[in-house]
């Protein structure tokens, strides 16, 4: 058989892109170290202001080179369409519409008034009146790719930072109108803000009304079927046709993306899903971040290096006071303040857009454009440092000792497995007050326990990091009631690794199920068989008369008894004083 395989550039970029995650995520987290300035050094180094320069010389450097940089600029984009579906799975309308004022207010005073004194500067520096509109608006914006991969959404900073970065996204397409309605000449004015603004309205409220209608049923059909690749595409498919409906509409699709994710919170799947789609949602920025460092031009840096670093610095500092400012006067902390002002300081990945348009608008020039994409660039590349900055500065202004507020999740029990016997476990701790979430991967099961008034999610425990996204690190104690031992024990044993002091309540089926399962690191071990035995001599002592307080009294011995018999079999040390009594004394 004779032929020679041609290698496509879409092969060649994807073997690099591929290589570049494999090298760069292991390498860097093995330094604790966020794999964001990997990518993009990495997308320095093989784009074609890197590499890219030398494939001429040496033809071989095209095989470990990025062939066509413009061919990522979907996949980067869906990078970002999925970053902002994550937000929403995360958010819920309950959430955003509590965040209001901070989104509105808030949001919208930073990006204001940032890019007015933005503008300001750039007036003072030689820059036209609607050129410096047009730089001050994009300079104001901040990464949402970047802040919201590093930052904790559930901690002051950053909801202060996801509040700001919210009304950025929104605000984003009225902006790129808006400097149309400002080119030398345009000919539809503002008249088309309203008119995108109409339309884009029209677009939510059906996405709203379908979604509330239809996305239940969607997944549940998908959930039956047991499959986690139709799953897949089911997600996929939502999230897509979100962002075409709101991008036909004039909006941006990440809009659509958003309004996809707070539909699918509102479900009892957004756990699966979150879970599912964290792999492609972190491939796709690696794949955008790549571009990022693809746009840095080391020979026009180093040109232009003292102007670039005056740039860079006046504007991290500029953005970074005024957040601050904005955010002590409306009553953060200083160490908030503080942490997210220099979080929030570089500019972003729309604020390549917003030059994009600026320039198409004949707003500014084409090498004023470039000269500020660098630094865009090169702000976004010190991303990472300045969050590290920022919380070693906040700690610092803020001597007090920080103010812990509880998550959503704090202290409740997880329930993993809500068929018959978890369902008695739920019903038993609600009557003790105990709060608690249960997850099941079968559909009906999480729809007939939700309609009952149990918190029931759709998920397998087994895969993914749903069992994180369910607050697990905050959780009083995680109850296996699964009848699957194998699944049971590699469960028990990540969560006893990852989480050393969470007490794990397990199901077995039998005396060596039990052993092994304390061996895997569960608290206590409930043995079907043994357990069965100690009711029916409970009931039987009862039907012969004897006295309800020795019955149990020896009942309970009993079991302590044959756990320590367990635990021995099993090498283990048995030591029954250091047991918690209670879900609430473990939660401790």
């Amino acid at each position: 058989m004779s032929g020679t395989l041609e290698i496509t550039p879409f092969l060649s970029d994807a073997l690099v892109i591929l290589g570049a995650a494999g090298l760069v995520i292991p390498v860097f987290a093995r330094f604790r170290i966020t794999p964001v300035i990997g990518f993009i050094l990495i997308g320095l180094l093989v784009g074609p202001y890197g590499l890219g320069r030398q494939v001429a010389a040496h033809p071989w450097l095209y095989y470990g080179t990025i062939s066509d940089p413009h061919g990522l600029e979907p996949f980067a984009e869906f990078g970002i369409v999925l970053l902002l579906f994550s937000i929403g799975l995360e958010l819920s309308f309950a959430r955003l519409w509590a965040m209001r004022r901070m989104v509105f207010g808030l949001g919208s005073l930073e990006l204001l008034v940032c890019g007015a004194v933005l503008a300001a500067g750039l007036l003072l520096a030689g820059q036209s009146l609607t050129g410096g509109i047009a730089l001050g608006l994009a300079l104001a914006m901040s990464s949402t790719a970047l802040v919201l991969k590093i930052s904790d959404s559930n901690s002051p900073v950053g909801r202060a930072a996801l509040s700001m970065l919210l009304f950025e996204d929104i605000a984003l397409v009225p902006i790129i109108f808006l400097l149309g309605a400002l080119a030398p000449h345009s000919s539809e004015g503002f008249a088309g803000i309203a008119r995108t603004l109409a339309w884009g309205a029209a677009a939510i409220a059906a996405l709203m009304v379908i979604g509330r209608l239809a996305l239940s049923r969607l997944f549940a059909q998908a959930a039956r079927t047991k499959s986690p690749e139709l799953f897949l595409a089911a997600s996929l498919l939502v999230v897509i046709l979100a962002a075409l409906a709101t991008g036909a509409a004039g909006l941006s699709p990440i809009v659509g993306a958003l309004i996809a994710g707070l539909l699918i919170a509102e479900t009892e799947y957004h756990g699966e899903v979150e879970a599912i789609i964290v792999p492609f949602q972190g491939l796709a920025l690696g794949v955008f971040l790549i571009t990022v460092g693809m746009s840095i031009d080391l020979v026009m840096v180093w040109k232009n290096l003292p102007l670039l670093i005056a740039a860079t610095v006046g504007v991290l500092a500029l953005k970074a006071v005024v957040t601050a400012v904005l955010l002590r006067l409306m009553g953060a902390r200083s160490g908030t303040a503080t942490e997210t002002g220099i979080l929030m300081a570089s500019p972003s990945e729309t604020t390549l857009i917003v030059l994009a348009a600026a320039t198409s608008a004949q707003l500014v020039g084409a090498e004023t454009a470039q000269f500020w994409q660098t630094v865009t660039a090169i702000g976004m590349t010190v991303t990472p440092l300045l969050a590290l900055a920022g919380r070693k500065l906040g700690r610092r202004v803020d001597r007090a000792e920080p103010v812990i507020e509880p998550a959503e999740t704090a202290g409740r029990a997880i329930i993993i497995g809500f068929g018959r016997t978890g369902r008695i476990v739920a019903e038993l701790l609600a009557e003790h007050g105990q709060r608690t979430i249960a997850v099941d991967s079968d559909a009906d099961i999480v729809r007939t326990g939700n309609r009952d008034g149990f918190n029931v999610v759709f998920g397998n425990a087994t895969r993914g990091d749903l069992l994180e996204k369910l607050g697990v690190a905050e959780a009083s104690a995680v109850i296996l009631t699964m009848d699957e031992p194998v699944a049971a024990q590699r469960v028990t044993r990540k969560l006893r690794r990852e989480h050393p002091d969470l007490p794990i309540v397990v199901r077995a089926r039998d005396v060596g199920n039990a052993a092994a399962l304390y061996r895997a690191g569960a608290s206590h071990v409930a043995p079907e068989a043994i357990e069965s035995s100690l009711q029916l001599s409970e009931a039987a002592l009862f039907a012969l008369g004897a006295a309800a307080g020795p019955v149990i009294a020896s009942i309970h011995q009993k079991r302590d008894d044959l756990r320590e018999q367990i635990m021995a079999e099993g090498d283990l040390d048995f030591r029954p004083q250091m047991r918690p009594t209670t879900l609430r004394e473990a939660g401790r």
